[in-house]
């Protein structure tokens, strides 16, 4: 088991964000969260990269307890993520916002190494030029590519699709799955788009007003993306 949160419990003021939230996450797994919006699914990822401390409950990375602990230390133990919206330097090229990411973690990758990174990523040609330059699929690639950089063991993608055409989603499909496949990566990943979900997921677990669930239905690709989703929120 490389991550695990225990019987988590996260206030805002009197309002209960997350209600005793048990997740475990195997090595080498992609675990989806899926939810209607203000479900928690944030909250949850900002609690195990340290963001926010859990009013209650603990999180565990490989057997070590890391509750509330700030993000450059979890950072350093090896857990980075990517935000829905990409939070770049716009003043900066491509390549010197993924070095960004080596001056954080336990290991770091070597210039080869990102430039190998970039190259997978189809932003080879684009090393040079400033992020704000480059679009929605772009950015969200160079912060991938910039949480990469830093070798984590867990990655936390929050709602990579979003925003995307029918094409991108499905070359982002084959992005996650080499860096599963290639790295071994263990990826905790926030989606709303359900076909993406059922296509690379090995599990999904559900989070609706705080409360959790593991689903135990078998999504289809072929499905429409929300309708699966509305079902499965239904149920409590």
């Amino acid at each position: 088991m490389l991550v695990e949160c225990r019987d988590v419990i996260v206030y805002f003021g009197g309002l209960p964000a997350l209600k005793d939230v048990n997740i475990a996450v195997n090595e080498g797994e992609i675990r989806a969260i899926i939810g209607p919006n203000g479900a928690g699914k944030t909250t949850l990822f900002n609690v195990i990269n340290g963001v926010i401390k859990p009013s209650s409950g603990r999180v565990f990375l490989l057997g070590t307890d890391v509750t509330g602990k700030p993000p450059h230390e979890i950072a350093r133990l090896g857990i980075s993520r990517t935000l829905q919206i990409p939070r770049l330097f716009k003043e900066l090229t491509v390549f010197e916002n993924v070095y960004v990411g080596t001056l954080y973690g336990a290991k770091s990758s070597t210039h080869s190494e990102i430039m190998d990174m970039l190259k997978a990523l189809r932003l080879e040609e684009k090393a040079g030029v400033k992020a704000g330059l480059l679009n929605l699929q772009e950015r969200k690639k160079v912060e991938l590519a910039r949480a990469l950089a830093s070798k984590p063991k867990l990655l936390l993608i929050d709602e990579y699709m979003s925003g995307l055409t029918p094409g991108e989603i499905s070359e982002s499909i084959k992005i996650l799955r080499m860096l599963r496949e290639k790295l071994g990566l263990t990826i905790l990943w926030v989606e709303h788009v359900i076909s993406a979900v059922a296509q690379l997921a090995d599990r999904v677990t559900v989070l609706n007003q705080g409360h959790y669930r593991l689903a135990r239905v078998r999504l289809s690709p072929s499905l429409d993306q929300t309708a699966p989703a509305r079902q499965l929120f239904s149920k409590r």
